[in-house]
């Protein structure tokens, strides 16, 4: 199979996986706001509406013009990524967000994944953001998010995510 062929398709799979995504991401937030959520890290939030639609659409542009046959090895990374990412989701459950969101009450998750990473989503995330467009041949679009979304998450996302747990901690006691 040529990668310009899979490139549409893949692209179609994550847009409609997202918009998913966004739908359980603002039930769950109407939900723990309703159970007394405080947000952390507003202000970097709108950088994922920039980051990955554009990924997604580089992909699919990069994609397109490839010459090449699809890399077997990168979509298979990929599709392993999948079951990864439903795997976080549900061992989460309505505490599963695209913002950070602490719930007064609620305890770190300590189970499925979580036993192995500290933050599995992102590994999920930067194996996507990595595989898919190795997977259609996009190798600049794979190598300049790959840097975008390290750099957001260890510089920003991440320090956000354990500012809030500790602020959580010591209000807790």
């Amino acid at each position: 199979m040529k990668a310009r062929t899979l490139a549409p398709l893949l692209f179609a799979f994550l847009i409609v996986q997202r918009l998913l995504e966004v739908r359980l991401a603002r039930s769950n937030e109407r939900w723990a706001r309703e159970h007394g959520a405080a947000e952390y890290g507003r202000e970097h939030y709108p950088l994922f509406f920039v980051l990955h639609p554009g990924w997604m659409l580089c992909t699919l542009l990069e994609g397109r013009r490839s010459r090449g046959r699809v890399n077997w090895l990168a979509f298979a990374l990929f599709g392993l990524a999948q079951p990864l990412r439903y795997w976080v989701i549900r061992t989460l459950g309505r505490y599963w967000n695209t913002k950070i969101l602490i719930v007064p009450g609620g305890e770190r998750v300590t189970g499925g994944p979580f036993r192995y990473l500290r933050h599995p989503n992102y590994a999920v995330v930067a194996l996507e953001i990595a595989s898919a467009p190795l997977a259609v041949g996009a190798w600049r679009t794979a190598l300049a998010y790959t840097v975008l979304n390290a750099a957001l998450l260890l510089l920003i996302r991440l320090p956000a995510e354990e500012r809030a747990l500790r602020a959580y901690r010591q209000a807790e006691g």
